[in-house]
């Protein structure tokens, strides 16, 4: 919602005061459905360095409880700055089927 902020636990129990967005249907809805392109991970060569996550404007990239990375295709613009900052070169940009 607009203005509200979550905020990260710190290890001794209380907020660290740090506010991380979280993608939510928005008055446009869910986002994703426009992009001509969207990231593709290859799992092989991702390090989970996790800079696409720290650079994505939108805030799509999550962490699994398996220590993967994946992208939020709902809110995914394709704008392509993940596969831009990813040193291993292990995000493609793919074009959308029709």
């Amino acid at each position: 919602m607009f203005g509200e902020h979550m905020f990260i636990e710190s290890s001794g129990g209380g907020s660290s005061g740090l506010p991380v967005a979280e993608p939510v249907i928005g008055a446009a809805g869910r986002t994703g459905s426009w992009r001509v392109y969207r990231p593709q991970i290859d799992k092989a060569k991702c390090t989970r360095c996790l800079l696409c996550w720290l650079f994505c404007p939108e805030g799509c990239v999550k962490r699994t409880h398996e220590n993967d990375v994946e992208i939020d295709l709902n809110y995914c613009k394709g704008c392509g700055v993940c596969a831009e900052e990813c040193p291993s070169r292990a995000i493609t940009m793919i074009r959308e089927e029709d």
